[in-house]
């Protein structure tokens, strides 16, 4: 077992993110994910955000990196094996992220375009939770990712905003709606 595939255990306040246990790779991958995120969005939000109050920013910027982090975390056996056991809070994790449309709120932009990818995400993301334990389930969330991807192209988002509402569609809608370890899934008593 090398230094990146060997777990470690995930402190008790972060369990609903990571799961009981992550590889070390896996953690380097979500950092590295939601470092680069920062950095592309930094760049290229322009001086609008800094139109707002403080703690509106910093409170946009915690949600923003989170919609990153967890369009990574939500791929790996750690998180994917903590929603596994427990199915009814994977309905609350998908029903609690109104990310997207509350971001939009804090740095006071249009609303519309970021509710309907949000509403979108949501509702396919319900979806596929339904057809858990489907061997299909990985293509309908696919299916449902791209069409989701065309239509938010048409949206008038400027290309950081449009990153953003991606990224959160890949990780609500397809990484984690989608059990990509039903191996780890405990047998039913």
């Amino acid at each position: 077992m090398t230094l990146f595939e060997r777990e470690y255990p995930i402190p008790a306040s972060l369990k609903e993110v990571l799961g009981a246990r992550q590889s070390a790779g896996a953690l380097l991958c979500i950092a590295l994910l939601t470092v680069l995120a920062a950095i592309i969005w930094n760049h290229s939000m322009g001086p609008d955000s800094g139109s707002v109050g403080m703690w509106r920013l910093v409170l946009a910027w915690l949600l923003m990196l989170d919609i990153a982090a967890g369009a990574v975390a939500n791929f790996t056996p750690g998180t994917n094996a903590f929603y596994a056991e427990r199915p009814v809070w994977r309905w609350g994790f998908i029903a609690i992220h109104v990310h997207l449309p509350v971001v939009g709120w804090l740095l006071g932009l249009p609303l519309a375009p970021l509710l309907w990818v949000w509403g979108y995400t949501i509702m396919a993301a319900c979806l596929v939770n339904l057809c858990h334990g489907r061997r299909w389930q990985p293509v309908l969330a696919g299916s449902l990712l791209c069409a989701g991807a065309l239509g938010t192209a048409l949206l008038s988002l400027s290309p950081w905003l449009l990153s953003l509402a991606l990224l959160f569609m890949i990780k609500v809608l397809y990484a984690f709606a989608v059990n990509h370890y039903p191996e780890q899934e405990a047998p039913s008593a």
